[in-house]
């Protein structure tokens, strides 16, 4: 689905115009990114957790010269589905 789509399917089952479903989901996606940048986690019950994982440093190869290199450690963000929504697929 494309934010397109999600912002067609709100708008119709909210008898919204697309213009206000769109601003409505940039709110909430641009607060959820906020709440998990301030407290590392961010959790919707019955849907799922995002959170911040840290990946470690490490060595890497360029496939085009076979040259090793090194990889600084980095964060990244990651997304856990709750129970009932993985037991719905």
């Amino acid at each position: 689905m494309t934010k397109a789509e999600l912002v067609e399917a709100v708008a119709a089952q909210s008898r919204l115009t697309k213009k206000s479903a769109a601003e409505i989901l940039d709110i909430v996606f641009a607060n959820i990114g906020k709440a998990v940048k301030k407290d590392q986690r961010f959790s919707y019950p019955g849907f799922g957790t995002w959170s911040v994982r840290s990946r470690k440093a490490r060595k890497i190869r360029n496939p085009q010269t076979n040259e090793m290199m090194k990889l600084k450690a980095s964060k990244t963000i990651g997304f856990r589905p709750a129970k009932e929504l993985k037991n719905s697929l």
